[in-house]
C-alpha cells in the first residue's frame, strides 16, 4: 500500500514539472532559443567578439626619423598591420618589459612582410638615431619593419599625448626623468585603430605591454587582423 502511495507521489509530481517545464520548452524551440543555456552564450559570445574588432579611428599621422636617419611615416606601413608604442632607452622601469613584449611579439609574427613595430622615443635628445641603433643591437631586433623612430620632442609628446592619448611626459621626480603608458596600439592595413572588447561589451582601446593576457590578446588580434 505505502509503495503504491509512493508511485502515485511521484507521478504527481513528474505531472507538475510536465506542465511547468513543456510550454517553456515549446516556447525555446520555436524561438530558436534550445541551445542558449548561459554558459553557451559566454562561448559564443567570446569568440564572435574575438573574429570581429572594433574600429576606433584613424591613426595620427606622424613622420619621424629611424635608427638609420630614415624618414618613417604612416605612408611606411599602408597595407601592414603594425603595433606602436611610446618608450626610451634609457628607461629603468617599466621599458625592459616592454621590450620583451615586442621582442615576443616580433618572434611570434617574423618573417610576415604585412607586419610591423613602430616604437618611438620620448627622449629624443637623448636617443639619437644612432643611441637607436645602437639599442636596436643591443636588443636583438631581427625584423626589418620594426623602427625605433626619434625626432622633436614637443611634436612627439604632442603624438602620443594628443594624437594617441597615451601618457608621456618629463618627470625629474620619475626613474629616469620621464613617465609614460606601457600601452600598445594595435593598427590595421589600412591605418585604423583597432581593439577587441572587455567582458561588458566595452572597446579596451589599448593592449597592456606589462600584462600576460595583454601580450597575448595583441598577437591573437594580429593574426586577426592580418587576415582581413
Amino acid at each position: 500500500m505505502l509503495k503504491n502511495k509512493s508511485y502515485i507521489g511521484i507521478s504527481f509530481i513528474i505531472l507538475v514539472f510536465g506542465i511547468y517545464a513543456i510550454p517553456k520548452i515549446i516556447d525555446r524551440i520555436q524561438h530558436n532559443e534550445i541551445v542558449k543555456g548561459d554558459r553557451l552564450d559566454k562561448v559564443s559570445n567570446s569568440s564572435s567578439e574575438g573574429e570581429k574588432l572594433t574600429k576606433i579611428g584613424p591613426a595620427p599621422k606622424f613622420e619621424l626619423v629611424n635608427q638609420d636617419n630614415i624618414k618613417i611615416n604612416n605612408e611606411t606601413y599602408k597595407g601592414k598591420v603594425y603595433v606602436l608604442e611610446f618608450f626610451f632607452t634609457t628607461c629603468p622601469t617599466i621599458c625592459p618589459k616592454m621590450n620583451q613584449s615586442m621582442l615576443q611579439i616580433e618572434n611570434t609574427f617574423f618573417g610576415n612582410p604585412n607586419f610591423g613595430i613602430v616604437s618611438i622615443s620620448i627622449d629624443p635628445e637623448h636617443d639619437t638615431p644612432e643611441v637607436l641603433k645602437a639599442h636596436r643591437e643591443l636588443l636583438g631586433i631581427k625584423s626589418s619593419n620594426w623602427n625605433l623612430l626619434t625626432g622633436d620632442r614637443t611634436y612627439i609628446l604632442d603624438l602620443s599625448n594628443k594624437g594617441f592619448n597615451l601618457y608621456a611626459g618629463e618627470n625629474n621626480k620619475a626613474k629616469g626623468g620621464f613617465e609614460h603608458s606601457g600601452l600598445f596600439a594595435l593598427i590595421d592595413k589600412n591605418g585604423n585603430i583597432r581593439c577587441r572588447k572587455d567582458n561588458y561589451g566595452n572597446p579596451i582601446l589599448y593592449y597592456d605591454g606589462l600584462d600576460k593576457k595583454g601580450v597575448r590578446d595583441i598577437q591573437q588580434d594580429i593574426a586577426i587582423l592580418l587576415k582581413e
